[in-house]
C-alpha cells in the first residue's frame, strides 16, 4: 500500500512539474510577441512621421542628400546623366501665358525677328510636366544651346540654317512635322501659338530611343553655392528688345529671396497661375546681326564676352564663356574664378547691346 501510494504522489510531482514547464514556455512565447507587436507598433509610427520633402535648397543636419548637377538643389537620389528636354516657347504677345516655364531649370531668351525674343526652356527627366508651350520653330543658335545638354531639343520646323544644322549637326532632335505623336494643339488658341507636349510625351520619345541604344549624355555641371547670403536687397532692371511689347522686367523680392518677372509692373504668370521666378539671372551680351530680308539673326554663341550676373539683389560685372558648340556657357569673376550659381532656377537674357539693359537701383 505504501509504495502504491508513493507511485502516485510520483506521478502526481511528474504533473506539476510537466504543468510549470507548459506555463514557463507560454509566459516566453507570449513575451516574445508583446516584444514584436510593440516594436511593430513604433515602425509604423516612425515611418508614418518621417518627413516625405525630397528637395531642399540646404541639407538637414545628419542627412545623406546629394546635389542635383542641374539645378544644385539638395535631393535624396541622383539619376546619373539624366537626359534633358529643351523645348523651343513661343515669346509672341498671342501666345502669352505660356505653361510649364516655372518648372525649367533653365530658361534662355534670345532675339529672333521682329524685335521678339524666344524662349529655349530645359527640363530634366527626372520632372513632370504636364503642359510645355506654345512651341516654336527652330534657331541655329538655339541648337548651341542645346547641344551644351546633349538635349532633345524641341521644335516645330525652323529657318533653313537651323535645319541644315541639326541635319549636319549631332543634335538629339525632335521635329513635330515628323514626330506629331509627341505634340497636341491647343483648341482655345490660334495657330501657330497653339502646339503643346510635356514630359510625359517627350520621355516617352527619348526611352524608344535609349532601348534601341541611345547612350545616355554627357555634359559639364555649373558650380553652386554651399551656403545661404547674409544679405539681401530690393533691386530691379529691365531687359528691352527693340519692340515695345518685349520689355521684361526682375525684381527681387527680399521676402521670398528670389527674382520675380514682371511686365508693363505686372507680376508674369503662366496659364496655370504660376508666378515666373528665378535665383539667378545672367545678362550675356554678344554680337547679333540680321541676316535675311525677313529679318533673321545670327547670334554669337561660342568665344567669351561681358556678362552681367544677378543674384541675392546684387548685380557682379563677369565674363561668359562657351568655348566651343557642346561645351556648358560659364559665368567667370573678373579674376578668372567659376562663378558660383544659386542653387535652384536660372534664366539667361541674351543681348546684343549693354544699352538693351537697365539696372534700377532701390
Amino acid at each position: 500500500m505504501g509504495e502504491n501510494m508513493f507511485q502516485k504522489l510520483k506521478h502526481k510531482y511528474a504533473h506539476a512539474r510537466a504543468s510549470q514547464k507548459k506555463i514557463w514556455l507560454l509566459t516566453c512565447v507570449g513575451i516574445v510577441l508583446v516584444f514584436l507587436i510593440v516594436m511593430t507598433a513604433l515602425f509604423v509610427v516612425r515611418s508614418h512621421n518621417k518627413p516625405t520633402s525630397s528637395v531642399s535648397s540646404v541639407p538637414e543636419s545628419g542627412a545623406t542628400q546629394v546635389r542635383d548637377p542641374l539645378t544644385g538643389m539638395f535631393v535624396d537620389q541622383v539619376h546619373a546623366n539624366q537626359q534633358v528636354y529643351g523645348v523651343m516657347i513661343d515669346e509672341h504677345v498671342d501666345a502669352r501665358p505660356q505653361s510649364g516655364i516655372d518648372q525649367a531649370f533653365l530658361v534662355i531668351e534670345a532675339p529672333v525677328e521682329a524685335g521678339i525674343p524666344r524662349l529655349l526652356a530645359f527640363f530634366s527627366q527626372d520632372e513632370k510636366v504636364d503642359k510645355i508651350g506654345p512651341i516654336r520653330s527652330a534657331r541655329p543658335y538655339y541648337v548651341d544651346w542645346a547641344l551644351e545638354f546633349g538635349a532633345l531639343y524641341t521644335h516645330v520646323g525652323g529657318s533653313n540654317e537651323a535645319l541644315d544644322k541639326i541635319t549636319t549637326g549631332a543634335t538629339f532632335d525632335l521635329n513635330q512635322f515628323w514626330h506629331d505623336p509627341q505634340f497636341w494643339r491647343s483648341t482655345d488658341r490660334d495657330a501657330p501659338h497653339n502646339v503643346y507636349t510635356s514630359t510625359d510625351r517627350l520621355g516617352a520619345y527619348v526611352k524608344a530611343k535609349q532601348d534601341a541604344g541611345r547612350p545616355a549624355p554627357l555634359y559639364g555641371v555649373w558650380k553652386f553655392k554651399t551656403t545661404k547670403p547674409e544679405e539681401v536687397f530690393p533691386s530691379r532692371f529691365t531687359i528691352s528688345y527693340t519692340n515695345p511689347d518685349y520689355v521684361f522686367s526682375w525684381g527681387y523680392d527680399v521676402a521670398q529671396k528670389t527674382y520675380v518677372r514682371l511686365f508693363d509692373d505686372q507680376i508674369m504668370k503662366t496659364k496655370e497661375g504660376n508666378e515666373i521666378h528665378a535665383d539667378n539671372v545672367a545678362v550675356v551680351i554678344t554680337d547679333v546681326a540680321v541676316i535675311d530680308t525677313y529679318g533673321r539673326k545670327s547670334v554669337r554663341t561660342t568665344g567669351q564676352g561681358t556678362a552681367y550676373v544677378f543674384q541675392d539683389g546684387t548685380k557682379t560685372e563677369a565674363i561668359w564663356k562657351k568655348p566651343t558648340a557642346s561645351e556648358r556657357l560659364r559665368f567667370f569673376n573678373k579674376d578668372g574664378t567659376e562663378m558660383e550659381m544659386n542653387p535652384g532656377h536660372t534664366w539667361i537674357e541674351v543681348i546684343g547691346d549693354e544699352s538693351q539693359l537697365n539696372h534700377l537701383e532701390p
